[in-house]
């Protein structure tokens, strides 16, 4: 399947042999966490979830408001995203520095979590200069967070301080 996905989407054929991008399949055991700010569901997995909430709670305490964006993609879901920046016109090759091809997606693991945070855009830099920003980057790690894609990574995509994930 995830062959004729790559196909379909024009995706190379030696993408994430580099052994830099890790391979997820579906993850299967996700529970409910509470919408984003669209009032789409999210889940996550089990372990994922009760960190997500302890850190949302001890965030909470010292004045932060963390927000879930983005946690669980699926395979197919993902190849959505790719087909629907395809279709307007995006070039491939920017499109993947953005989004893992499907299979590639941390997101697929349910272990990951796109944060936002209000008076920021999210998805954007500009989370950086945010208190919650500050505030991940000294105590996610208590939760088990980090974030996956600093400045420079050699995953090859952009700098996302948004995107945290919580480790196996």
């Amino acid at each position: 399947m995830l062959r004729e996905l790559h196909l379909e989407l024009g995706i190379p054929d030696d993408y994430g042999h580099d052994g830099l991008k890790p391979e997820y399949d579906d993850a299967v055991n996700l529970i409910d966490v509470g919408p984003n700010f669209v009032g789409r569901m999210q889940r996550l997995s089990v372990i994922t979830a009760a960190s997500w909430q302890q850190m949302l709670a001890a965030a909470s305490r010292d004045g932060i408001r963390l927000m879930i964006v983005s946690g669980f993609r699926s395979i197919e879901y993902q190849a959505s995203l790719i087909r629907k920046k395809l279709d307007a016109g995006q070039e491939l090759s920017d499109i993947l520095q953005v989004n893992a091809a499907p299979g590639f997606s941390e997101h697929h693991s349910g272990r990951a979590i796109d944060i936002a945070t209000p008076g920021s855009r999210p998805l954007t830099e500009e989370f950086e200069q945010t208190a919650a920003f500050a505030w991940l980057e000294k105590n996610a790690a208590e939760f088990g967070f980090s974030m996956t894609y600093p400045r420079d990574n050699p995953q090859g995509f952009i700098y996302e301080p948004w995107h945290w994930a919580k480790a196996d």
